[in-house]
């Protein structure tokens, strides 16, 4: 199909868009105007401006041909929408322009994202380059990077980085032994790559069988070590951990440049809740590492969602300040969240004294010791004791209970909430638990238990989105 038609059919569905009362639309996480939104991608501070792509179905609540959507920030907080960034027009990116990432090549803000061509009894992908003008136009300038041999045609979402006199990018990818792997790349250019081998996945490092693609792998330095996050599929579930249907986590270790090689310790989860995948990173101006994640999972659940009787479906996380302590990444709400905070109160009581508070759009910073519980809108409860956190909500699609966890003695918290989502951080960013949820009327937080607790708590401001 044409770009024209294509465009036009995107215009068509956010001028179409459902505009009647929608209790659930976030006030001040990114969400789309219309259709489908997952992974976060482009993420960059680029001459002093934010800018944030992301995969979008526009047309529809469904998974198929991406897009790329882009808004721009001076802040952080309050966004713009700028041109539609990419369109599936072009014979390699028919079956949709998929993840990757932005970088400042020479002044000019460039794209490096995975065309996906889908063919009746297989698929092949191509590493895509394109450059954005100042106006937030997009000129493609075609494949850099073909289907390496060996590997099927999962190989996508390209993160690049420059390191010293060359240009590096990771792939996710599987081979044809259908396991899990993350490619690196070394480029003389943006045009000219060489393929340096495998640096982690399924039978490295010590691992054994660990899925059977790795997707959006990003890999970056946080102290003296690098991290390496990426989304393993295919991990089973255990007792009380890797209990969504996909993983997201990370690995922490040092990569040798010359030897491609990044020998590195234990999967670690990112987040604990129920809805966190496809994170990507920037290093800010001011040396800060910035995560962006998409707050969804790619499973049959996230059809049931009631945000799609208004023709919309998932948001993104709120953007995390990511650090390494003690071996681990440590996540905590971006500092510039703390502009969105109006009308504090404190409360210092046992938790079933506390009164009900509104929490359609606010922060909870918690401390405590014993046993407590708080209600969400009637609809998610979180427990705390001295084996950590359990979440507990209703599946959407079953209707039974369902839970996520947290272990470990938890002496703090910072609860982020928006009318359909919560965001818990764990002393003071150790863990992270986050969640969709989707109240029958303006959410409220009811406690009980006997513990005491320091409460403050802020009402949040609506962000614009313009």
């Amino acid at each position: 199909m044409s770009e024209a038609r294509l465009i036009n059919r995107a215009l068509k569905a956010v001028l179409n868009k459902y505009t009647g009362e929608d209790p659930h639309r976030p006030a001040w996480h990114l969400s789309p105007q219309t259709g489908l939104m997952n992974d976060p991608n482009g993420f960059i501070q680029f001459q002093g401006e934010w800018h944030l792509f992301y995969q979008w179905n526009p047309v529809a609540c469904a998974h198929g041909a991406k897009y790329w959507g882009h808004w721009r920030s001076t802040n952080l907080l309050d966004w713009r929408h700028e041109p539609l960034a990419l369109v599936p027009s072009e014979e390699y990116e028919s079956h949709g322009c998929y993840s990757g990432s932005a970088i400042d090549h020479d002044g000019r803000l460039t794209l490096l994202y995975t065309g996906n061509v889908k063919f009746e009894h297989g698929r092949t992908a191509w590493q895509c380059l394109a450059t954005v003008d100042k106006n937030g136009e997009v000129t493609k300038q075609g494949p850099v990077i073909s289907l390496p041999p060996g590997y099927t045609g999962h190989v996508r979402d390209p993160k690049i980085w420059r390191h010293k006199d060359h240009w590096y990018l990771v792939l996710g990818a599987q081979n044809l032994a259908e396991q899990g792997k993350v490619l690196l790349y070394r480029g003389n250019s943006l045009q000219e790559w060489t393929l340096l081998g495998e640096i982690a996945g399924a039978h490295l490092n010590g691992l054994d069988d660990f899925g059977y693609m790795w997707e959006c792998p990003d890999l970056f330095a946080l102290g003296d070590r690098e991290v390496l996050i990426v989304c393993p599929q295919g991990l089973a579930a255990q007792e009380r951990k890797w209990l969504n249907t996909y993983q997201s986590g990370y690995f922490i270790g040092k990569l040798d440049y010359e030897s491609a090689t990044f020998p590195h310790g234990e999967f670690q989860e990112l987040d604990h809740g129920f809805e966190f995948y496809a994170p990507q990173t920037t290093l800010a101006d001011d040396g800060r590492r910035i995560m962006f994640g998409w707050m969804g999972l790619p499973d049959a659940n996230e059809f049931f969602q009631p945000t799609i009787a208004q023709g919309w479906i998932h948001t993104m996380t709120c953007p995390r300040e990511l650090t390494l302590e003690q071996g681990k990444v440590m996540q905590r709400p971006a500092r510039e969240l703390q502009q969105l905070r109006e009308q504090h109160k404190h409360y210092q009581n046992r938790a079933d004294a506390l009164p009900t508070l509104c929490v359609e759009s606010a922060e909870l910073n918690i401390r405590s010791l014993g046993n407590w519980e708080v209600c969400f809108g009637e609809t998610l409860t979180l427990a705390c004791d001295e084996q950590g956190i359990r979440l507990t909500r209703r599946n959407l699609r079953s209707g039974e209970p369902e839970q996520r966890y947290w272990l470990g003695k938890v002496s703090q918290l910072q609860i982020l909430c928006d009318r359909s989502s919560i965001e818990i951080f764990i002393n003071d960013g150790e863990g992270v638990m986050s969640a969709r949820y989707f109240p029958q009327a303006k959410p409220v937080a009811v406690w009980q238990g006997e513990a005491s607790l320091s409460l403050d708590y802020w009402q949040l401001r609506l962000c614009m989105v313009v």
